[in-house]
């Protein structure tokens, strides 16, 4: 037996004994209505100690994750029994009706515990998920989004957690949570977290302007492929999900596309700032995004020239530009647009225009790094 074929093989094992671990009532699926409460789906269980999934409930994480104010998240896939989702090598899966896929934002706690609005502001791809469980003793849970497929259509449901952290209550109009950024240095940034409404939602997930339907963003073959480690041990997540039935057609994983991990310092830095910008932007930001008008595509599929930004002026003039000629003039990051608008708070400038309420510093300086080792003379 091979030593893919070897892990396989556990990994069905694992999961097989996970289904039987837990003692939660089956998943609900809800083909209509709108559901007050999330524990109605029967995704999540929570004691107000401990987080965990149902069977056949199954967590993932991208190679780079979407920056949301350095919220860490426990995503999670489930299908109903015999459905399963169809592999494409560049676009989001086609999944069957029935499926949910939760995203569960959350922060780490200080030493000191909840003080009702201090969290800590660390590396939001670092998951604490163990054993696919949360310990919320440890973390602060903020809001749980639903991407449910019915019949009509992708739905976008946002559930805002109680205070006690054992279930999270529906908020079709988004919420306000007031945090406390507390860094490792000792510095602390006011943070007003928005939990987007419905038609918020839609508007990021609607990533091709002619269907004008919502789509799943982060489940594409190049964020998925990347080692998991599941409760009983860890396995590339496309041959687990493939394991699992959940997903057909899929090559071997050494042949499907690979996002880099933008924090990778060891990676090819273009590599690591055409992740970032791809996840953060390009579903947006793509000849059928929302954003086409804009000219300045940030997708994996448009070449490095004047589409993506290299010496092109910006489409509209005044306070979104910083009086900046270009989206991205090679060799100045200070003199892009791109860069002005993702280290502004504004929310007439800043980029994106939802998700964020402070600056992702980390990823401004991969962006910084990458336009000053570019060449080019934007004058000729």
């Amino acid at each position: 037996m091979t030593c893919s074929a070897a892990r396989l093989v556990a990994l069905m094992v694992v999961l097989l004994l996970a289904a039987c671990a837990r003692e939660m009532p089956p998943v609900s699926f809800h083909a209509s209505g709108m559901p007050q409460k999330l524990s109605e789906w029967h995704l999540l269980a929570s004691d107000g100690r401990m987080l965990s999934l149902n069977a056949g409930v199954m967590p993932y994480e991208l190679n780079t994750p979407l920056f949301s104010d350095y919220a860490h998240k426990l995503r999670t896939l489930w299908m109903p029994a015999g459905t399963h989702a169809r592999y494409a090598n560049e676009t989001a899966f086609d999944f069957p009706v029935g499926t949910v896929i939760s995203k569960t934002f959350y922060f780490p706690l200080p030493a000191s515990g909840w003080d009702g609005k201090t969290v800590q502001r660390s590396d939001p791809a670092q998951s604490l998920v163990s054993a696919e469980t949360l310990d919320l003793r440890r973390t602060r849970l903020i809001e749980t989004r639903l991407l449910v497929r019915r019949d009509s259509g992708w739905v976008a449901l946002p559930y805002v957690w109680d205070a006690d952290q054992r279930d999270a209550t529906l908020q079709r109009v988004g919420a306000l949570v007031p945090l406390d950024l507390a860094a490792a240095d000792g510095t602390h940034e006011e943070l007003a977290y928005q939990v987007p409404d419905q038609n918020q939602c839609a508007s990021c997930h609607n990533t091709d302007n002619l269907a004008r339907v919502l789509q799943p963003i982060g489940l594409k073959a190049r964020h998925l492929n990347r080692d998991f480690d599941y409760r009983g041990g860890t396995a590339n997540q496309l041959v687990a999900m493939t394991a699992a039935g959940y997903l057909v057609e899929a090559p071997p994983s050494e042949s499907a596309p690979r996002a880099v991990d933008a924090r990778d310092a060891k990676a090819d830095l273009a590599a690591r700032a055409r992740a970032y910008l791809d996840i953060n932007c390009g579903h947006c930001h793509s000849p059928k995004g929302p954003a086409n008008t804009s000219g300045l595509f940030l997708d994996t599929a448009t070449e490095p020239g004047i589409h993506f930004g290299f010496c092109k002026q910006p489409v509209a003039a005044g306070k979104g530009t910083g009086n900046r000629l270009y989206d991205i003039k090679p060799g100045d990051a200070e003199g892009s647009v791109l860069l002005y608008r993702m280290e502004s708070t504004d929310p007439a400038v800043m980029m994106p225009e939802l998700g964020r309420s402070v600056v992702h510093r980390e990823g401004a300086q991969l962006i910084t790094a990458w336009v000053n080792a570019q060449h080019g003379d934007c004058s000729q």
